[in-house]
């Protein structure tokens, strides 16, 4: 429905443009009459709202799973310091914001929602991946939510997923694999000598 909308008021091929790719829906607005030219105004300020939100969801979930992985020994000490009066991983939050805020003002507003979404959509694709998995290797695990019909449900969602991936631009994907093969590069030098799953033992019974 929002599709047809937008694409009713302007022709799709605008959307391809540098111009306005951050907010498309005010490139949309555009072609409205004069009177209610207001709307684009308000709409990108909207959208960069819309943007910081899911940022710091990102991040708030990001600090939770480096807890763990720390935990395991798969990370730095660093990353599971919880503050004491303030009971979060305050040492992480403080990297992830000078690193994430550094990257947002040096990268174009549009090429960073692109990072955020192929990031995003990698991580849900892996997700579903991990539901087939888990629900053969370990079929009695306590699960406080079991997901429906699998595995069905789970490979639509990672074929969706990689579909909407498909369409991002190609530099994306680049960035994509030399980020990860930083990360990976990073994750198995300090992990391989400091993990605690080797030894048989691990804080987090829930991995």
């Amino acid at each position: 429905m929002f599709s047809w909308v937008i694409t009713g008021l302007a022709h799709y091929t605008e959307f391809r443009g540098v111009v306005d790719k951050l907010a498309p829906v005010a490139t949309a607005l555009g072609h409205l009459p004069e009177q209610f030219q207001w709307l684009r105004q308000l709409i990108v300020p909207a959208i960069l709202a819309g943007f910081s939100s899911v940022i710091m969801v990102l991040l708030m979930g990001q600090s939770r799973v480096f807890i763990t992985m720390s935990q395991d020994g798969l990370l730095p000490k660093m990353f599971s310091d919880i503050h004491p009066v303030r009971h979060t991983p305050w040492k992480s939050n403080v990297l992830f914001a000078v690193v994430v805020g550094s990257a947002v003002a040096l990268l174009p507003g549009n090429a960073f929602g692109e990072m955020c979404s192929v990031g995003t959509l990698l991580a849900f694709v892996l997700v579903c991946v991990g539901v087939i998995v888990l629900r053969r290797t370990n079929p009695d695990l306590p699960r406080k939510f079991r997901c429906p019909l699998v595995p069905v449900v789970p490979v639509l969602g990672a074929l969706t997923c990689l579909l909407m991936m498909a369409y991002l631009p190609s530099d994306t994907w680049w960035r994509l694999l030399i980020w990860m093969g930083i990360g990976m590069v990073i994750y198995f030098g300090y992990s391989r000598r400091n993990s605690k799953l080797r030894g048989g033992s691990c804080e987090n019974t829930d991995v």
